[in-house]
């Protein structure tokens, strides 16, 4: 991948969490989004080497083979829900909920500004931060040491609290007019509901590895539990 043909405009807008990296050197997406990502690096004198490699491993993310992980042990999808999903998750909140106070702030008395959606994620944030510590400081030691009959009980709320997850995305949806951009968006908006669907992907495909793959595994409803 390219990434210093590209304008910084479009890298923001295509690629979930690139503004995140473009923020962090001080990179203008927004008004100066049609410059070309070298010719922006040169301005500002960063080091092209380290930029790229930051835009290549989110570009790995994003691709982020689903694969067949039906067939892998406990231990094994337990480290891939951990580095793929519970990494990526805390940067990408902390990111969208930036992006969305600058577009209620900018564009507050535009029609189709989502206001609300900075607070709606703050709140989902601290909810999803939660319940992902709870997987794991106890119930993914249970799974590692084998203790598969204590683990039902916080199954049952890792269930529950995925429901209210789900809940969270279609909230999201209402705020955002089903993340439909207005015409005329600036890079910033786009760069957000970009963010927005590729959160949406990635929460719904965590929660289907462990909805019905490895808890299905401690209720005993899908392969016998191993690792």
């Amino acid at each position: 991948m390219s990434w210093l043909t590209q304008s910084v405009g479009d890298i923001a807008r295509e690629l979930p969490g690139a503004t995140g990296v473009l923020h962090g050197y001080g990179l203008d997406f927004c008004c100066g989004g049609k410059q070309t990502l070298a010719h922006a690096l040169e301005r500002k004198g960063v080091d092209q080497s380290a930029l790229v490699a930051e835009l290549d491993q989110l570009h790995t993310q994003a691709e982020g083979a689903r694969g067949d992980w039906a067939a892998a042990g406990n231990d094994e999808l337990i480290e891939h829900i951990l580095t793929r999903y519970h990494d990526v998750h805390r940067q990408q909140l902390p990111e969208l909920i930036r992006l969305s106070q600058r577009v209620e702030l900018v564009h507050g008395g535009h029609p189709e500004c989502p206001s609300g959606l900075a607070n709606h994620l703050e709140t989902m944030f601290a909810e999803l931060e939660s319940h992902m510590r709870k997987e794991e400081q106890i119930l993914f030691p249970m799974i590692a040491r084998g203790m598969l009959g204590m683990a039902s009980g916080p199954v049952n709320m890792m269930r529950h609290e995925h429901d209210e997850h789900a809940q969270g995305l279609r909230r999201i949806h209402e705020l955002t007019r089903g993340i439909n951009l207005p015409v005329g968006a600036c890079n910033t908006w786009r760069a957000l509901y970009v963010g927005l669907a590729s959160l949406e992907v990635d929460l719904m495909d965590h929660i289907h590895l462990e909805n019905n793959i490895l808890f299905d595994r401690i209720d005993g409803l899908g392969a016998s539990a191993n690792g």
